[in-house]
């Protein structure tokens, strides 16, 4: 990582010394730059344009002449609290309030290498460079603020937004600004702080924003005014990628308030002057549909096919005296996020212009240009991510905003797409099923000589790809190799059991598919500590025992006796009750589970998660025990309620009526978490909280009913 450019690095075009600007392009492969009046893209969507006098230019890092700090985030804030984390780095720095910290979200523009907001990367990748961003505007206010006193920048202190001398003058950031951008070289060190000296990160903090939600003043895609942009919906096939064979109108067409009523590749849209009306009038469509290619499909050929793509058994190590075998199944999940797929679109002959929740703009900025033709000039596109009520993996995918470009081109105005609820259970991305063989092969007196996971999943679709250019072309015309390659570099087993392989079998199936929280670990990883279990049993060793003496990494070991500590595990248990435990390992950190169950009732009711986490330098802590806490319930609504079932290329499940997430009263009155830091590196945790809980849980369901789950959900009504 370079964290300055060269000394001698020449002055930007533009460059304006009134303007003091701290700029950085944040990526996997990080450089910051501290300059002044860089031509970068604006980070206002939907918002009247702030003047330049109190907004320089919206770049990464800007002080204003009013003494507010704006960070600009190449990000998507979608409920995972980063807009918080970003306030909390550059308020530390600057010695600020955090409420003197403004976060905008960066437009689509490929001057910012990565946009991309999922993999659990966006403080990994951002926390290095926001600090050394505003630790270097530090540098440069205190460096001005000597220059006008005539003293040693060293005899200058920082603190609440001001430069302080000892003799008790005092300036404003705000009042320094302009001076600051003529600083060619800081005289103090424009460092980082010390982990050891923050006062800010590091302490449980409430989101900035939190008032904001509460109240409504927030402001999601739906939520935006504008001008003559008009409700719209869409009529959809009843099968996966049915298309329209023909349709009638004319009923529609004359029904109160309907603007227009437009073909597009996936339904039928209809505009209207409410949502209301143009809802009535898409019930009255007459539509003739043709089937979609997975018309064919159903659950019990879909489970066959998975299982018959795991093949033969490898032939077993030397030495080998038996060998144990586990199997398991999991369902297509949606990520069923609370805020629907919805768009804000205006295209005119010229230029088209987007605003909405998306995982990756510049994604849906060469999507929407594909589709209306501007493949070759996609700036003639602008993308404006707006925050969204969840992602989880669904929003990288862009039906809504080329659904809403193409309507807004054929009926001549702005519209305001929504996607229904059952349009999103039904017609979205889903995490795949999957069908899992592991074979542990044991030696004599207990020692394990291999370890053989062979995992039947379908093509997960990457057109994204990783954030880049190269690797979204790849995830477009290398869909399985992109698949493979993820899972090979993913996917790994923490511990010495011999001779230890993964192999990944993908089951072409044409049902669309997306990453989910943890993408493949959310099935490999969930099988891995499921089975761990099922060897402890076999060799008649407690698993907590089994773990410990088999972890490969220390951070693990520690979360593990963390997490025993605190949860008690082996203590006397009424019959009935038992507990289960699971770890994982990923993106920088890693994470135990004890779960506590009841079967007593014969559906299994959680009593009590302890979660032990190892995320190194933790930002806020209150807004990672925030994320872990939301994951496990995703993680015991899936291992025991929430899943897909497909009829005949339909997906069965419409609404939460159905798709069985949840409810408060099934969760435990507490969720407790437990940092432990190893170190001060950012690990990720946006997706670290839902594998080992899925697994904690089922283990916990084995030991108290005696019976290990190897099909989920556990609770399937509908199989």
């Amino acid at each position: 990582m370079a964290d300055t450019l060269p000394t001698d690095a020449a002055p930007p075009s533009g460059f304006d010394r009134r303007k003091f600007l701290t700029w950085l392009v944040a990526s996997p492969t990080l450089m910051i730059a501290a300059r002044c009046g860089l031509d970068l893209p604006s980070a206002q969507a939907a918002e009247p344009a702030a003047a330049p006098e109190e907004t320089p230019l919206n770049l990464y890092v800007a002080v204003r002449t009013d003494g507010r700090v704006v960070a600009t985030l190449p990000r998507t804030e979608m409920g995972q609290g980063i807009t918080t984390a970003v306030s909390m780095l550059v308020a530390e720095e600057l010695d600020t309030s955090l409420d003197a910290v403004d976060v905008h979200t960066a437009d689509a523009d490929p001057r910012w290498l990565i946009q991309l907001t999922g993999l659990s990367s966006s403080m990994r990748y951002l926390a290095g460079p926001l600090r050394a961003a505003a630790a270097e505007a530090r540098a440069r206010l205190v460096t001005a603020a000597a220059h006008r006193w005539h003293v040693l920048a060293l005899t200058l202190t920082t603190a609440q937004g001001e430069v302080r001398a000892p003799d008790g003058r005092r300036l404003g950031y705000g009042e320094l600004a302009e001076d600051a951008a003529r600083v060619l070289l800081p005289e103090v060190s424009p460092l980082p702080k010390s982990p050891s000296k923050y006062t800010v990160v590091g302490q449980p903090t409430g989101r900035v924003d939190a008032r904001d939600i509460v109240t409504g003043a927030v402001r999601f895609t739906l939520d935006l005014d504008i001008p003559d942009a008009v409700p719209t919906v869409v009529a959809r096939p009843p099968t996966l990628r049915g298309t329209v064979q023909s349709f009638n109108a004319s009923t529609a067409g004359g029904m109160p308030g309907v603007v227009g009523v437009v073909r597009i590749p996936s339904g039928v849209a209809v505009a209207a002057q409410t949502f209301a009306q143009a809802f009535s009038a898409r019930d009255a469509l007459q539509v003739t549909w043709s089937p979609g290619p997975a018309s064919h499909l159903s659950d019990a050929n879909i489970r066959t096919r998975l299982r018959d793509a795991i093949g033969p058994r490898p032939l077993p190590p030397l030495l080998t005296t038996r060998v144990v075998e586990g199997r398991f199944d999991f369902p297509y999940l949606a990520h069923a996020p609370m805020e629907t797929q919805s768009c804000v679109a205006r295209v005119t002959a010229d230029v088209a212009e987007i605003w909405s929740g998306v995982q990756d703009p510049k994604f849906a900025r060469s999507q929407v240009a594909a589709a209306l033709g501007w493949a070759l000039t996609p700036q003639r596109v602008t993308v404006h991510p707006i925050r969204a009520g969840g992602g989880f993996g669904r929003r990288f995918f862009t039906e809504a905003a080329v659904e809403a470009a193409l309507i807004s081109r054929a009926l001549g105005k702005p519209v305001k797409l929504m996607w229904s609820r059952n349009d999103e259970m039904r017609h979205g991305h889903y995490r795949p099923a999957s069908h899992h063989r592991i074979l542990a092969s044991l030696g004599m007196g207990g020692s394990i000589l291999g370890w053989h996971h062979r995992a039947a999943i379908p093509t997960v679709e990457f057109p994204h790809g990783f954030g880049d250019l190269l690797t979204s072309l790849a995830g477009q015309v290398l869909p399985e190799v992109t698949s493979a390659v993820f899972f090979a570099l993913t996917q790994h087993v923490p511990y010495q059991f011999g001779w230890v392989s993964q192999e990944l079998a993908e089951v072409p199936l044409p049902i669309p598919t997306a990453s989910f929280r943890s993408v493949f670990t959310s099935q490999v990883g969930v099988a891995n500590e499921l089975f761990v279990d099922q060897l402890a049993r076999e060799l008649q060793r407690d698993p907590v025992e089994l773990r410990r003496s088999r972890l490969t990494s220390r951070k693990l070991k520690a979360v593990l006796d963390r997490v025993v500590q605190e949860g008690a595990w082996g203590r006397a248990l009424p019959p009935g009750v038992a507990q289960g435990v699971a770890v994982l390992e990923e993106w920088d950190s890693a994470i135990a589970h004890l779960v506590e169950v009841d079967v007593t009732s014969g559906t299994p009711r959680v009593l009590r998660v302890v979660i032990a986490a190892d995320v190194g330098l933790p930002i806020n802590p209150k807004g990672i025990e925030a994320q872990l806490q939301g994951a496990a319930v995703d993680a015991m609504s899936t291992t025991l309620s929430a899943g897909l079932h497909i009829d005949a290329g339909a997906v069965r499940e419409g609404s939460f009526a159905d798709y069985r997430w949840l409810r408060m009263k099934h969760t435990p009155a507490a969720i407790q978490v437990h940092l432990v830091r190893s170190d001060d590196r950012v690990g990720g945790v946006g997706e670290l909280g839902y594998p080992s809980a899925a697994a904690a849980l089922a283990n916990a369901i084995a030991r108290a009913t005696g019976v290990m789950p190897t099909r989920f959900p556990i609770l399937d009504e509908g199989a």
